[in-house]
């Protein structure tokens, strides 16, 4: 599977398939390792096909093109879904993903990009990405390139007071290359974000920061394409953000019902089962 400036988009039912497949890769990865963050991905998946496999412009036969769009992880703990994308897109080798979480490997817990190709940012501490993103969306302005800066944050990143002052500015700066998707699946890794400090209403504060604002399911495969579709590049003059709802550890069952539990977990061998087998139930 590969997606570049001259390949045919995936169909939805293709792109639903590709999320479930990067739940499984995520499954196996965490097992080896011994470590990640199982739920957190899995919030995410149906966002992070559709963009990898629809949206992005790439070529990943010359990774550094000055004119791919930039995607950064915001929430970067959710890398171990993004590595078996970019090994399958030809980033990576795919006995990279072999070393996931080992010292040394090119992919670890958070991406690095000094280590591994593809990656545009480093995340680590959490909010930091949607100012780099505003920065990169502002150079291409500046130097007349067509690219498109995506921003995936979690809902408990948004906390962070970097996160609302790069939204003040990206208006201000008529930002409108810049694309923020929010994955609000409710919870951080302590409990629920309603119950720690609430972030809500996200579609308005959003809106009165300035920005052109869209609430989609975030698993819902059709709607996602769908508003991606209708997203002109270049057109209006407003930074746009996609909140996404999204359900922390979407895809399995027990993951849903105890989502701060697989904010961290290991899966026993009968749990990995009964997770497989869940998702290539639908696959």
């Amino acid at each position: 599977m590969r997606h570049g400036t001259d390949a045919a988009p995936l169909t939805v039912d293709e792109l639903r398939t590709r999320a479930e497949w990067i739940r499984l890769r995520v499954i196996e990865m965490i097992d080896r390792a011994g470590l990640g963050h199982y739920s957190s991905v899995f919030s995410c998946a149906e966002i992070l096909s559709v963009l990898y496999y629809r949206v992005l412009r790439l070529d990943p036969t010359r990774p550094q093109w000055a004119d791919r769009d930039r995607f950064l992880l915001g929430k970067g703990h959710a890398a171990v879904g993004l590595w078996p994308i970019l090994a399958d897109l030809g980033y990576l080798e795919d006995s990279d993903l072999d070393d996931f979480g080992f010292v040394g490997s090119k992919v670890g817990d958070h991406p690095d990009m000094r280590l591994a190709s593809g990656i545009d940012f480093s995340s680590g501490s959490l909010g930091h990405n949607l100012s780099v993103g505003l920065g990169m969306a502002l150079a291409g302005r500046i130097k007349n390139l067509d690219y498109r800066t995506y921003v995936l944050l979690g809902d408990g990143e948004i906390h962070e007071g970097q996160v609302w002052e790069a939204a003040m500015a990206a208006s201000f700066y008529k930002a409108a290359n810049l694309v923020a998707i929010v994955d609000s699946n409710g919870f951080i890794g302590s409990g629920p974000i309603e119950e720690l400090m609430s972030v809500e209403p996200l579609a308005d504060r959003f809106s009165a920061f300035g920005w052109d604002v869209h609430e989609i399911d975030g698993h819902d495969v059709a709607a996602v394409v769908a508003l991606f579709d209708r997203l002109e590049r270049g057109a209006g003059d407003k930074p746009v953000c996609i909140i996404a709802r999204t359900a922390k550890g979407k895809g399995v069952s027990f993951a849903e019902a105890e989502p701060r539990k697989w904010h961290i977990g290991w899966m026993t061998p009968d749990e990995k089962a009964l997770a497989a087998s869940e998702i290539t139930s639908r696959m």
